[in-house]
């Protein structure tokens, strides 16, 4: 297989919840993904940078930098880059419509794939009740989810020395609590309500760090996921058609059942 086969190229791509600056961040997944992929745009839909916790210590290693300085040769090759800050990097929202080295910030914007659908682009903590109107619940649960995902990095490696996957334990616990469940469905029918109200065919959003794809009623749901937890993206073929990669076990799914594609091939080694 030549190295051309490895390289996913696509119209679009939509990644969220990075959260650069926490020891959960899995940066050099994220990087493998950016070095095997070519987009015509990218769309960083919030939460890239943790600016929660930065404000309470420093964690910057060099993968992290190497992550930055990624986005920005994309943009400086001619990637369209738009950012729309979600709330752990919600002072970024006061930059809105300024141009920093090629790269766009939105508060949220509209999406045309290349068979015409309209999708309204958005983080979506402005549809979590607990963000908007309890912040300091929202801060007590942030830093419970970040022990939460100290727990998930030592099973993580925990894995790795016996052979095995890689596994989200922070993940698996979210999909079993009940009360976590509840909040993702009234997530995803506040954030397909809005783009009802707009308009539009679908809503991309991130947050929840829940990779989701699915019709709601005639609006098209589609959540990118996160890269502390399932690593996952939001990719637009040159078709139109939208699929979801999970990059840490190479699977993918699309909202098209008939057309879903074969694996991806695993990258060559760095």
């Amino acid at each position: 297989m030549t190295a051309d086969a490895q390289i996913l190229s696509c119209r679009a791509v939509f990644i969220s919840d990075v959260h650069l600056g926490t020891r959960g961040c899995q940066a050099d997944m994220l990087l493998d993904f950016i070095k095997h992929m070519e987009c015509e745009q990218l769309y960083l839909v919030g939460d890239i940078i943790d600016g929660w916790k930065l404000k309470g210590g420093w964690h910057w290693p060099q993968s992290h930098n190497d992550v930055v300085q990624k986005i920005l040769r994309l943009a400086r090759k001619g990637v369209q880059v738009t950012y729309v800050p979600g709330n752990h990097d919600d002072r970024a929202r006061d930059f809105c419509g300024v141009h920093f080295g090629g790269v766009v910030v939105a508060r949220d914007c509209i999406h045309q794939t290349a068979d015409g659908r309209r999708f309204l682009v958005v983080h979506g903590d402005e549809f979590d009740g607990i963000v908007q109107h309890a912040r300091w619940l929202a801060f007590l649960g942030d830093w419970s989810y970040r022990t939460l995902l100290m727990l998930n990095t030592l099973v993580a490696r925990a894995r790795r020395r016996m052979g095995l996957g890689y596994w989200s334990f922070s993940a698996y616990l979210k999909v079993k609590v009940k009360n976590a469940l509840q909040f993702i469905e009234n997530f995803e029918k506040a954030v397909t309500d809005e783009a009802r109200r707009r308009g539009v065919d679908g809503v991309i959003c991130g947050h929840i760090h829940k990779a989701e794809m699915r019709d709601m009623d005639g609006i098209l749901y589609v959540n990118d996921g996160d890269w502390v937890e399932s690593c996952t993206a939001l990719v637009e073929h040159h078709d139109g058609r939208l699929e979801i990669i999970e990059w840490a076990g190479r699977r993918s799914w699309s909202n098209i059942p008939q057309a879903i594609p074969a694996a991806l091939p695993e990258p060559a080694a760095a």
